[in-house]
């Protein structure tokens, strides 16, 4: 007979008052069940309507405990003394398979009468009264002697109308839902709902199970807000974002937020969680999606055997030290009902997890992709990736089954499923997107459909199989290709909206769960301690091991056991699927994320602790490096850095920088005039008569003494998509189209092209620009300056500063963009080890239709002095090489000295610099600008001493003894003086004296031009403000002081004078002792 009354000795635990009237509310039915007549009944029909109201009582205590964690443990195990809940009963609702059961006769019929999810519970129906309850449409329904499982069914119940024939005169109110069940009533009876909305005075905030949009609207923007602005925070700390999105989880759930009075139940309510969370399980199936296509398998073979050993290591020893730590955890915090062996075995699996995706950020973001930890660490990672999923969906399948029998069956099945979608439906997908030319084009919306209908379907499986549902979308996206970057393509399409929206959901509502308040005792902190201490030696002393037997040094070795120990978001799935599983209790959940976020947040500043740059080791060149093909081996020799006599003085190493397609036409032009004639431009010698070499892609016609070294610079971002590029740099390399125009314009011109890739964040773009430079060896790297397609249609040219003016045609997205690209071409000159030219491409050289391209260009070149000039003077001489090419150089002599030093800036009085170094100061723009030391009077006068000894050179009686080619440039080039007290101006009126010149004879103009930022004879800080003042006037717009800083004076005046090409040279920083 199930306990109606309770006598109590001592007062009850806290809590106890806010459930007292649902309990006594149970009570008083059960008396009323009891106090009824029996006469002519059986025992067994007596007690079941008092059976069934205890069981719905303890069914009560259950939810309250074990789902809505409403009550503590204390005032739960209290209950349970006192008799109000059949602690038999929530044994069995907590093994998995019985929860769905409402009572002991369901439960002990099951093999009967139990059929999916619901079980079927019939009784005499003469003892039965109706059950009835609302449907969807609002209306009654009878079901018959049916009863429904109150577990099953979360309708709630109300007495039958009058209408309808009693069938006992027992009381079946089950009141544990009465509440709900009287705002849905409350529903039925009205007869239409309310239109006005706020306006007739509905409360926006509150929710309403017939309109959940509201409040999971006013919860998603506290979500983001505060992921967002966590996220801003961690950034500057270099964390991860998921970091930032389990902590805003955990301030906004009890541990911070949640202890302000009714704010849970405001924002967070219990009725709208499972909304919330029907949201987040969509997106974190789209994610675990997501996080497949990133696992190329392709990876581990680059360094197989070594990444296999610290996969195994990494696996093999922090499980055993988890299955080791779990024993006191079970006995001093889990409930003796859960089976040991299960809970062992995901503590195992929790430890020996590695999170990948977040893996794959660190590794990028601190640049250890293209080194040998970081491609054993990605190999590694992958295969630990793979063999963790396997084996929690091993403990997720035996928590699932009811028995040995069923768990082998789930296993099977499982993976039964897994080698039809590996292999049937991945070759009907791959089929598909052949079929449909998704390779070549991207997915298409077709393909879209497909993929989507094949993740949730997968999913859909795997979840009825008894796996959870986030197993079958990791399926999926390993059958789909990453040939031709259908992967990276089909992630662009769908990245945003999970990454923003789902993602951020379902980590908060991990934090919602969270609640560190329950860490309130020493003993519990000391083994939350225990936890982080096992899980990162466990990890950090199987790789180190494996890595020492794999041949690399300590340092290298310590680094990847770092890497390897990070958890993450994988991590946090794991601890999430252990707690719906009841394998966790919220206790113990609460332990296990705080680990998770410690060794999270540790592997980033130990990394850079114990592996700086200086230590770091390139990985091999043909694997990581560079990614070059065999072809490009072939077609680009290395130029012998010993040049023959006939070409000293000329250079041959030239990088490129490309970042744009709308770089390549400012790359064509300049690198088509680098050839020493027109006759090796040509596509093939007219009467040659061998065409072999054409035959073979790649390989260029003839040997050419210039040779491109192209680097293509992509942003990394925090978008999965970005991670990917970095990650498969060696198949990206092979189809970009930049590359492969330069491919094939050096092919063209028998001129040999390298190329490379670099996926790094945008700021990181200079450091990449001059390690490039140090690498290959590069005499001159030349940055393109593009013009839009807008811009280039304009008549008489485009002036791409016009984004840094003021005022004008540039837009504000304009001059936000010019002013960030000028940001980093100024970095490019400060810190870059060789010769920089930035070639500005003003679309003169873009032909429109019916117009007739120009038979050569004529060179203009102001030669002030100092290092800058001479090495602008030195490569005009080098382009007039070309017969094409033609030069007019003007000493200009400045006839009226003002008396002034060189000044760097406007603003900045050079004596207050040191002399030996150069300063960083923040600009006007906001941005750092380099201020290099004014000369000193040694430094001034061998800087004279060089320039006329150069000129000289070229102009005197040493002419004579130069080689055969560089009298020939010679012939071709004009040497004047130019005596003037207004340099500018006068260059301004010659330049455009030239160009209509040279216009009326269909040829263009280059302007080149020092940019004498370091070492500057004159200052023409004066007359460029005078100049800038004029163009303003003339409504032209205003010129900020990024233009000077970026170009130097001179090439600033040519810029608002002018409507030529040009071309802007600094010469490499002398080379210091210590270097």
């Amino acid at each position: 007979m199930p306990k109606i009354r309770t006598s109590r000795t001592k007062p009850p635990p806290e809590g106890y008052e806010e459930i007292e009237g649902v309990l006594e509310d149970y009570a008083r039915k059960m008396r009323d069940a009891e106090n009824e007549s029996h006469e002519g009944k059986r025992r067994t029909e007596s007690l079941w309507p008092i059976m069934r109201i205890s069981h719905t009582r303890s069914r009560y205590i259950y939810e309250l405990y074990y789902k809505r964690e409403a009550i503590s443990k204390q005032l739960y195990d209290w209950l349970l003394k006192q008799g109000y809940a059949d602690a038999n009963l929530i044994a069995k609702w907590k093994k998995p398979g019985y929860e769905k059961l409402c009572c002991v006769r369901c439960i002990q019929s099951k093999d009967m009468n139990y059929q999916g999810s619901t079980c079927i519970c019939r009784v005499p129906k003469a003892q039965v009264k109706t059950a009835v309850w609302l449907s969807g449409t609002g209306h009654v329904e009878d079901d018959g002697a049916l009863v429904r499982c109150s577990a099953s069914d979360p309708r709630p119940w109300t007495q039958p109308p009058p209408s309808h024939n009693r069938r006992t005169e027992s009381n079946m109110d089950l009141g544990p839902l009465h509440k709900r069940f009287d705002e849905m009533m409350g529903f039925v009876k009205r007869a239409a709902p309310e239109q006005g909305g706020v306006i007739s005075g509905i409360n926006p905030v509150a929710f309403s199970t017939t309109d959940p949009i509201r409040i999971w609207i006013i919860q998603l923007a506290i979500i983001l807000g505060m992921t967002q602005l966590l996220s801003l925070l961690m950034a500057r700390i270099r964390q991860p974002r998921v970091i930032a999105e389990v902590i805003g989880g955990v301030i906004l759930g009890p541990t911070v937020m949640g202890r302000i009075p009714n704010f849970s139940n405001s924002v967070f309510p219990a009725a709208s969680l499972p909304y919330l969370s029907l949201t987040a399980t969509i997106g974190l199936v789209l994610f675990l999606f997501l996080t497949a296509l990133e696992v190329d398998v392709r990876i581990i073979k680059r360094n197989a055997k070594a990444s296999l050993f610290v996969s195994i290591a990494g696996i093999v020893l922090p499980f055993g030290l988890g299955a080791a730590v779990a024993v006191p955890i079970y006995n001093d915090y889990v409930d003796h009902s859960n089976n040991f062996g299960y809970f062992l075995l995901f503590v195992g699996v929790a430890m020996s997890i590695t999170a990948f995706p977040v893996l794959c950020r660190i590794l990028t973001e601190l640049k250890l992709l293209d080194t040998n930890v970081g491609v054993l660490v990605l190999s590694a990672g992958v295969g630990n990736d793979v063999v963790g999923w396997v084996l929690l969906a091993l403990t997720v399948a035996l928590v699932n089954a009811s028995g040995g029998t069923i768990a082998v069956y789930v296993l099977l099945s499982s993976v039964g499923w897994t080698l039809f979608m590996l292999f049937p439906v991945k070759w009907a997908f791959h089929y598909l997107v052949r079929k449909t030319g998704s390779l070549e084009k991207g997915p298409t919306p077709f393909m879209m459909i497909v993929t989507l209908m094949i993740v949730f379907i997968s999913a859909f499986m795997t979840d009825i199989l008894g796996v959870h549902a986030i197993f079958g979308a990791f399926i999926a996206g390993l059958i789909v290709p990453h040939e031709g970057g259908f992967a990276i393509a089909l992630v662009e399409k769908l990245e945003d909206l999970i990454t923003i929206i789902f993602v951020p959901i379902y980590f908060t509502l991990s934090g919602l769960k969270t609640n560190l308040g329950l860490l309130n005792t020493g003993k519990v902190w000391g083994y939350t301690i225990l936890l982080c201490v096992v899980a990162f030696i466990g990890k950090f002393c199987g790789c180190v091991a494996a890595a020492r037997g794999s041949k690399f040094n300590w340092r290298e070795s310590s680094t990847i056991g770092v890497l390897m120990s990070c958890k993450g978001l994988v991590e946090l799935i794991v601890l999430n699927i252990g707690l719906q599983a009841g394998i966790l209790n919220q206790q113990t959940f609460s332990m296990f994320v705080l680990m998770a976020i410690v060794l999270t947040c540790t592997t980033t500043p130990i990394v850079m602790t114990i592996y700086p740059p200086k230590y770091r080791t390139s990985a091999l060149e043909e694997i990581m490096r560079n990614a070059k093909t065999d072809e490009e081996v072939k077609s680009a020799p290395r130029v012998s850095a010993a040049r023959d006599d006939d070409d000293a003085g000329f250079k041959s190493r030239f990088s490129v920088i490309l970042n744009k397609i709308e770089h390549i036409p400012a790359i064509m032009t300049l690198t088509q005039l680098l050839q020493p004639s027109q006759s090796s431009v040509t596509l093939a010698s007219a009467g040659d008569g061998d065409h072999s070499s054409r035959d073979i892609p790649g390989v260029a016609p003839a040997t050419s003494s210039v040779q491109l070294d192209a680097l293509r610079l992509i942003e990394l971002t925090d978008r999965t998509s970005a991670v990917m590029q970095s990650s498969e740099a060696d198949d990206i390399i092979r189809r970009d189209a930049l590359l492969s125009i330069v491919r094939t314009f050096g092919y063209i011109n028998a001129m040999p092209v390298t190329t490379s890739l670099s996926v790094v964040p945008y700021e990181s773009f200079p450091n990449s620009v001059a390690s490039h430079a140090r690498e290959k060896e590069s005499d001159l790297v030349i940055i393109p300056w593009y013009a839009g397609p807008e811009e280039a249609a304009q008549v008489g040219g485009y002036n791409p500063f016009e984004g840094l003016f003021g005022q004008g045609r540039g837009t504000s997205g304009e001059r936000t963009s010019f002013t960030i690209y000028s940001h980093f071409v100024r970095h490019v000159f400060a810190n870059n080890p060789s010769d920089v030219a930035l070639f500005v491409d003003r679309a003169v050289s873009l032909l429109t239709e019916g117009q007739q391209a120009v038979r050569g260009q004529h060179i203009l070149f102001p030669f002030f002095g100092g290092p800058d000039d001479r090495l602008a003077l030195s490569f005009v001489v080098q382009l007039c090489a070309n017969t094409s090419m033609t030069a007019t150089v003007l000493r200009v002599n400045i006839v009226e000295a003002d008396g002034l030093s060189p000044r760097e800036s406007g603003d900045t009085d050079a004596k207050q610099l040191p002399v030996p170094t150069s300063a960083t100061v923040m600009s006007q723009s906001g941005f750092p600008d380099t201020l290099y030391a004014p000369p000193t009077t040694q430094t001034r006068m061998e800087s004279q001493s060089a320039d006329g000894l150069l000129f000289s050179r070229f102009t005197g009686e040493g002419r004579a003894s130069l080689p055969a080619n560089i009298q020939s440039a010679l012939t071709r080039i004009t040497f004047e003086e130019l005596p003037t007290a207004v340099p500018l101006a006068m260059l301004i009126q010659r330049a455009n004296e030239e160009n209509v010149k040279l216009t009326q004879n269909k040829r263009g103009l280059l302007l080149v031009a020092g940019r004498s930022r370091r070492l500057a004879v004159a200052s023409h800080f004066a007359e460029l403000k005078t100049l800038l003042q004029e163009y303003a006037e003339k409504g032209q717009g205003r010129i900020s002081g990024d233009v000077s800083r970026t170009l130097g004076d001179v090439a600033t005046a040519f810029m608002t004078g002018t409507k030529a090409n040009l071309l802007v040279m600094q010469a490499a920083p002398p080379v210091t002792q210590e270097e």
